[in-house]
């Protein structure tokens, strides 16, 4: 008679596995316990808060700390809280981000395949923009801008955007149409299918993962903005992360915690939502070609 055969089951309570477990657990604790406090100090009345202890639970779950930083809060002699700044987001969020992926997607396509003489010292010099820090950028955008007749409004942060998500977009879609066969590309091509046509009716279908990866950077990136909003817009069309800069940093009256906590939340659900919407096509697309070189 043998014994049992195949592999040796493994503990379930190894050194290893507490380790790594232990390790998680802790960096998620990191992470996690400034978000607890945000939320739990944001569903307080100031007396409660007042009483000290951060970590406790609300005793009475209260939201108007929520309605004041949506629609009353004041920043200087403005009292509508951020709803002025999100729709004012909103606006600079949708243009920019389908005029930097549509731009960015097609620059990618033609660098990947349809190369022209020169094509790489053109990608080169398109990856270097990506490294040239923005700070060495703003004056002369500001008169660039300026000479335009862009400046303070929101077409010309649109178009900054646009233009300073061209090198990153572009890297992650040329390394990501050079993941797909060529094969595909040469039988369209002997089927007389054109540039866009092969663009629309083969390539993108293919790209959902990178178009989704390209999404989730570029609202990230945008919406989160605080010194292109600043310096290229004026008081009456600032963004929602200017807005929340000037109430938390308010200095009339008391200084209301709970409204505070409650802004810096409604400013990053946008990113968030976004992000647990489409989060298994962004690990696809990062999986797929969005990193490699």
């Amino acid at each position: 008679m043998t014994g049992p055969r195949g592999p040796k089951p493994k503990r379930r309570f190894s050194r290893n596995n507490i380790f790594i477990y232990g390790t998680l657990l802790m960096v998620s604790m990191y992470y996690l316990l400034p978000l607890y406090v945000m939320i739990v100090t944001s569903l307080k009345g100031m007396p409660e808060i007042r009483m000290g202890n951060v970590f406790s639970p609300p005793v009475e779950i209260t939201f108007e700390p929520w309605v004041k930083a949506w629609a009353h809060a004041c920043t200087g002699i403005n009292c509508d809280g951020l709803s002025r700044g999100f729709w004012n987001s909103v606006r600079i969020l949708i243009p920019s981000v389908t005029l930097s992926i549509a731009v960015a997607s097609v620059n990618g396509y033609a660098l990947s395949n349809w190369k022209f003489k020169g094509s790489e010292v053109f990608f080169n010099i398109l990856i270097l923009g990506a490294f040239i820090p923005y700070q060495m950028m703003l004056y002369p955008i500001v008169i660039l801008l300026r000479e335009m007749g862009l400046y303070g409004g929101l077409s010309g942060l649109v178009l900054v955007h646009t233009v300073f998500g061209m090198p990153i977009l572009t890297h992650l879609f040329r390394n990501y149409f050079t993941s797909i066969p060529e094969e595909l590309f040469k039988a369209a091509r002997v089927d007389g299918a054109g540039f866009w046509r092969i663009y629309f009716q083969i390539m993108m279908p293919m790209a959902l993962p990178i178009f989704v990866v390209a999404i989730i950077l570029q609202v990230t990136g945008i919406w989160n903005d605080f010194l292109f909003g600043v310096i290229y817009t004026k008081p009456d069309l600032y963004p929602m992360t200017v807005q929340l800069n000037n109430i938390v940093n308010s200095v009339q009256g008391v200084k209301e915690y709970n409204v505070n906590m409650a802004a810096t939340l409604l400013t990053g659900l946008v990113p968030l939502i976004i992000y647990f919407a489409s989060g298994k096509l962004f690990v696809r697309g990062i999986a797929a070609g969005a990193v490699k070189g």
